[in-house]
């Protein structure tokens, strides 16, 4: 999993790049519990101050790696690493800068929802097509997207699965700035350090007010891991994920 996860530090920066570029980053469960343990450890470290999610060139994520989903939804059981991760993600203690390129796709899309700097290309597109699956909104975004966009909008990119490009993201406040291919890493670092030299109380309680209650972010997450939990198992959801498998095959 070294190779799928990669975590590294650059001073009181800890940076945590998804690495699983011929399957455009599409997470696994293993990959999952990495990620956590990642930001749970950072978080504990008094040494880390903010953390970097990175991805590919091309691949932020294309989302959950969907085989994963249709052997829950065939009868298998699992998927606790997701919402360990989801809810790592809404408890973070420091500062989370992310950088996206390329695909963005469900988590690859949420995930930035839950970050305080999200820098992104001119060719990333994101988007969250949960219930073309027989699937519902997850990681909070049900109540994060809303907020951010309005509800019509949130509607066109939770439910109708409409995409947005890195400009009309930015334009509705779902991602901070638009940098070329070649300067989103550096950029992304940049801003973590510039974060990382901040008076760290200071930034904290700063960050806390900014966020408001975990509580009801929590709680909605939960809401939507049980609502989630039993699409899986739907018919409804077993037949969009096999047919989506077979196009794929195809």
């Amino acid at each position: 999993m070294s190779d799928q996860i990669l975590v590294e530090r650059s001073g009181a920066v800890q940076v945590i790049g998804m690495n699983r570029p011929d399957k455009k980053n599409a997470l696994t469960r293993a990959m999952y519990a990495a990620m956590t343990r990642a930001l749970v450890a950072g978080d504990a470290d008094p040494a880390v101050r903010v953390h970097v999610f990175l991805g590919v060139p091309g691949a932020f994520s294309a989302g959950n790696d969907l085989a994963d989903f249709l052997t829950i939804a065939s009868g298998g059981e699992g998927g606790q690493e997701v919402w360990d991760f989801l809810l790592a993600l809404a408890r973070s203690q420091k500062p989370m800068v992310s950088g996206v390129d390329g695909i963005a796709v469900g988590i690859g899309t949420t995930l930035n929802l839950h970050c305080d700097l999200t820098f992104a290309t001119p060719r990333t597109v994101f988007r969250t097509p949960f219930v073309d699956l027989g699937l519902v909104p997850e990681a909070g975004s049900s109540l994060l997207v809303p907020q951010i966009l309005g509800r019509q909008r949130a509607f066109a990119l939770l439910g109708l699965g409409e995409g947005l490009s890195a400009e009309e993201a930015k334009e509705m406040g779902l991602i901070y700035d638009v940098v070329e291919e070649n300067l989103l890493e550096q950029t992304a670092l940049a801003a973590a350090e510039r974060i990382a030299a901040k008076p760290p109380q200071a930034l904290k309680i700063a960050r806390d007010l900014m966020r408001g209650s975990r509580e009801e972010l929590v709680a909605r997450i939960d809401i939507e891991a049980d609502h989630f939990r039993e699409r899986l198992k739907s018919d409804e959801a077993r037949a969009a994920l096999t047919a989506f498998m077979e196009r794929k095959k195809g």
